[in-house]
């Protein structure tokens, strides 16, 4: 895969976990206040996650060629991390 199609890939993948953390807090609309405080506290933690994984794509702007290999596993991992944070989400309502 090419350097500009992985960059696009990972903006495509971004976009997508922005749009589910959004449906996470759609859901939490008519929800009693124990379970808001809940899911409010595993939003915060997929935020965490989202903001790391965007952190960790814009290294891909930078990135020499030797080194681009160990950046993007860098930003799979995190993309990991981010849709395992929403799976739990999702799991638990």
């Amino acid at each position: 895969m090419s350097v500009d199609a992985y960059r696009a890939k990972t903006e495509a993948k971004l976009e997508e976990l922005q749009a589910r953390l959004e449906v996470a807090r759609a859901r939490l609309k008519g929800a009693s206040a124990d379970t808001r405080l809940e899911a409010e506290r595993r939003i915060a933690e997929v935020e965490r996650r989202l903001a790391a994984a965007r952190a960790r794509a814009a290294k891909l702007a930078d990135a020499a060629e030797d080194a681009w290999d160990g950046i993007t596993r860098e930003v799979e991992d995190a993309f990991e991390g981010v849709g395992s944070a929403l799976k739990g989400f999702f799991s638990r309502d």
